[in-house]
């Protein structure tokens, strides 16, 4: 069985990698779309993987740091790009979060990745 719990914060970034004359490397911001994956049996006393709840806590020191910030400025993101930003996601909760399975970023509507801590 596999849960997830969706959040969204609004960050600025750019990325220093790319192309001169490249639009991503001018500063832009994004409404970013994150979800944590978790996957396991279900407990026969609460009848859930993980409570919500408690997903929501252990993710709220990474979001306080993400929303409404510069995510190049955040230690291991200085080259914010969706597939680092959902490494660096993972390898900050998987210590917390056994169960975690994927962490599925979207930086617009259309577009985003999923890693499944390969």
């Amino acid at each position: 069985m596999e849960i997830f719990k969706e959040f969204t914060f609004e960050s600025a970034h750019r990325l220093p990698f790319v192309p001169q004359g490249h639009k991503c490397g001018r500063l832009h911001g994004h409404s970013f779309k994150v979800a944590i994956h978790l996957s396991g049996e279900i407990d026969a006393s609460t009848g859930w993987i993980r409570d919500f709840s408690e997903i929501k806590a252990i993710f709220k020191p990474l979001y306080e740091q993400l929303d409404h910030n510069y995510l190049n400025d955040i230690p291991g993101l200085e080259n914010p790009t969706s597939e680092v930003l959902a490494k660096w996601i993972w390898q900050e909760l998987k210590p917390l979060l056994p169960e975690l399975s994927a962490i599925r970023i979207h930086e617009t509507c259309t577009s985003g990745c999923i890693y499944r801590g390969e």
